[in-house]
């Protein structure tokens, strides 16, 4: 593990240790938590941005299998 120092305002810095205090932990690993949640929520937007990227241009493709997901006849092409 690494130390990481960090400037903060004092008002954010006493509630970051009122936070941690009500939630019976360290406002390091009140910190980490946060961290955890951050890159988490990264890692699914980026996620989602990739599939987002794969199915452009795709619309009907999509919009059949939602069809076919719903038990609905996909209408006959001649």
């Amino acid at each position: 593990m690494s130390a990481l120092i960090i400037r903060l305002p004092e008002e954010k810095r006493t509630r970051l240790k009122l936070v941690a205090k009500s939630r019976k932990v360290s406002v390091t690993k009140l910190i980490e938590e946060m961290a955890t949640i951050l890159l988490a929520d990264f890692d699914a937007e980026t996620r989602f941005e990739l599939r987002a990227a794969r199915g452009r241009g795709r619309i009907a493709e999509g919009l059949a299998l939602l069809d076919k997901a719903a038990g609905k006849r996909a209408p006959k092409r001649n």
